[in-house]
């Protein structure tokens, strides 16, 4: 059975389209939203359900696919691959700390304490 995606498009940011919809699915398979062998829209279905074109969801998918987070099948679609999520989560907390290692290195520079820092990413983070 095909999974419906549920994915939020932004016009209004800087985040192009294709990227917002990697980060979703991404999000989906790593939260166990979608599961190893879900049957993904098709790229056509996807772009009529978002009112984008298909190159962009093509785009997106083909993202998917080399980061080995989906499988697609000539005439048959694409899959959410059987790739291990826990290796897939350490690669993701990898990133994150890059991301977080720059942002202590530009808060010392300026002077920020680690409670400001601590605080700011509280608040970022929100209290999902």
């Amino acid at each position: 059975m095909i999974q419906r995606l549920e994915i939020i498009i932004s016009n209004s940011g800087d985040i192009p389209i294709y990227e917002q919809i990697v980060t979703q699915v991404k999000n989906m398979i790593l939260t166990g939203a979608l599961h190893e062998g879900d049957a993904l829209p098709s790229m056509r279905l996807l772009a009529k359900e978002l009112r984008i074109s298909v190159i962009t969801t093509k785009r997106a998918y083909e993202e998917l696919e080399r980061e080995g987070f989906i499988t697609s099948f000539t005439g048959k679609g694409s899959f959410v691959a059987s790739k291990n999520t826990e290796l897939i989560r350490e690669e993701q907390l990898k990133i994150i700390e890059g991301h977080l290692g720059k942002a202590v290195t530009a808060a010392k520079s300026c002077g920020v304490t680690l409670k400001e820092l601590s605080d700011a990413l509280t608040c970022l983070y929100g209290d999902d």
